[in-house]
């Protein structure tokens, strides 16, 4: 079973599983397609993260999130006479896309398949796909009408996203992306290192260093992505996992550890709900206070989910009141995709360019879209994730997984920059905790603490299908309630498969989404 924002990359993933193909190999495929169909959420020129693994045994985390090119420093930045990373354009790329190298990392993971499929297969929908050109879907028609303005001007963005008067493709248009389907071709043909040490690598670093970004060729050629242990706690009856930082998967399992501690006894009352967004708050400061690039962090990930840790957050939430959240947010623009092969292996993966089409500056050579992750860093020596050649930036992404006692094994996540724990922590517990069948713990009506993609705002934002006495309860407790409307695309685009002992697949597709789940 795949699962999938987009049922392009759906439907490619699901024909690799068909023809005996593992998750892993079904997921490059689909992390291909994906970023050819849905380039305002995710692109190649972006980062990525994986969890495998398989139920009763612990996961393997791929962290292929690029560092900080080695000329930019904030001397470098300061001498172009800034004060702050540009949001968008040359400057504002200034990471490693590492996207490329997880692929290569989880394809040499081993697996149960003697023969692996050749990565040319694995890559040729999403080549058909950028030659041919899709749909253009309603996202991406209404995020580029939002973000014309500043996008506009970028190198390569009109030429790539819009025609040639400079109008906004109709949902339905067709775009291709014949540039783009080249260089998938050439990987394809020559290996995934070619996107770091051949023609692709030569041909990035050419086209960077000519609009002025800071990449240069030997960031590429140094570049590796991490194999690593994830996170882990236990929470009643199950092994929960995520990944560490430079990603904020620590928050995502806080909301869960803390509210254990609260042992609310049902779902979808004022104490579920509730209780979700206030351990939301306490893993939010954690996280703020402490998560960066691990090499800087000043406390282990690990000490900060010990039960102590977690106890101390529990005990400070008041179940009746709201605490104070004026509280910055941080958009973030991602897919999630979940698999689970014949043999039980599971994928967990999450890919992402951080703003709405990145840094919006596409290479004329490659057609290759990159992101703007870096810019997320601070150009002042004391800010909290301050500009350092090789640092990696802080990232939203968390793919998540579960291991019950009872045998079941669950992959789940989400796109939505802060959302994305909120809706981890939503999704899992009104199936896991509540007993809601998994389609309808994704369909349910969802909240929001923070900023998602798209959004400015930083309160609490929750979809009108939540029950007008529910909404009433939340906003006399003192949480700042927006409405907003029923199956809102701000609420983030999740997807779950669980298999049962019995070897049962059950899944789940966002309706806030293009996507699809299959089976095969």
């Amino acid at each position: 079973m795949i699962t999938a924002p987009h049922h392009l990359a759906t439907e490619a993933g699901r024909d690799i599983l068909r023809e005996g193909g593992t998750a892993v190999e079904a997921m490059v495929t689909a992390a291909a397609v994906i970023a050819v169909v849905y380039p305002h959420m995710n692109a190649i020129g972006g980062d990525g993260f994986w969890l495998l693994g398989e139920a009763g045994q612990r996961p393997v985390g791929i962290d292929a999130c690029g560092p900080a090119a080695g000329l930019a420093s904030r001397d470098w930045y300061h001498a172009q006479g800034l004060t702050t990373i540009p949001a968008r354009g040359p400057l504002a790329a200034l990471t490693v896309p590492g996207t490329i190298g997880g692929w290569a990392a989880a394809l040499a993971q081993p697996n149960a398949r003697s023969k692996p499929i050749p990565l040319a297969r694995l890559l040729a929908p999403a080549v058909a796909l950028a030659r041919e050109g899709v749909p253009t879907t309603a996202g991406q028609e209404e995020v580029t009408r939002q973000k014309l303005e500043g996008l506009q001007d970028i190198p390569g963005f009109a030429e790539t996203f819009l025609h040639q008067n400079l109008a906004v493709p109709q949902r339905g248009e067709r775009l291709a992306q014949r540039r783009l389907g080249d260089t998938l071709e050439q990987l394809g043909r020559a290996a995934l290192s070619d996107f770091y040490q051949g023609d692709v690598a030569r041909s990035l670093a050419r086209d960077l260093e000519a609009l002025g970004s800071p990449l240069r060729l030997d960031d590429l050629i140094q570049y590796a992505p991490r194999v690593l242990d994830p996170l882990s706690i236990t929470s009643q009856d199950t092994q929960l996992y995520n990944m560490p930082p430079p990603t904020q998967g620590i928050a995502s399992l806080m909301i869960l550890g803390v509210f254990d501690r609260l042992q609310v006894p049902e779902g979808e009352g004022f104490a579920h709900i509730h209780g979700l967004i206030e351990a939301t708050k306490q893993a939010f400061r954690v996280r703020d206070a402490e998560v960066t690039d691990p090499d800087w962090m000043r406390t282990p990930a690990t000490d900060l989910l010990d039960a102590r840790h977690l106890d101390a957050a529990a005990a400070a939430i008041d179940p009746q009141r709201a605490a104070p959240w004026p509280h910055p947010g941080t958009p973030g623009d991602t897919v999630w995709m979940g698999a689970i092969d014949a043999n039980g292996q599971a994928v967990s993966f999450i890919q992402s360019i951080y703003w709405e089409f990145g840094a919006g500056v596409v290479l004329p050579e490659t057609g290759v879209l990159m992101q703007n992750r870096g810019m997320s860093f601070g150009l002042t020596p004391n800010h909290p994730q301050a500009l350092e050649p090789g640092r990696r930036p802080f990232h939203t992404l968390n793919p998540a997984m579960a291991t019950f006692a009872d045998g079941r094994h669950m992959v789940y996540g989400t796109m939505g920059g802060e959302g994305q724990p909120q809706t981890q922590a939503a999704i899992f517990t009104r199936h896991a905790r509540f007993g809601m069948p998994l389609q309808d713990a994704v369909n349910a009506p969802r909240w929001l603490l923070g900023r998602t993609w798209g959004e400015t705002t930083t309160g609490l934002k929750v979809e009108s299908r939540l029950s007008a006495s529910l909404i009433h309860a939340l906003s006399d407790a003192g949480h700042p309630v927006e409405v907003v409307e029923p199956l809102d695309s701000m609420m983030g685009h999740a997807g779950a498969i669980v298999r049962h002992p019995n070897g049962v697949l059950e899944g789940a597709s966002d309706p806030r989404s293009d996507g699809a789940v299959a089976t095969v």
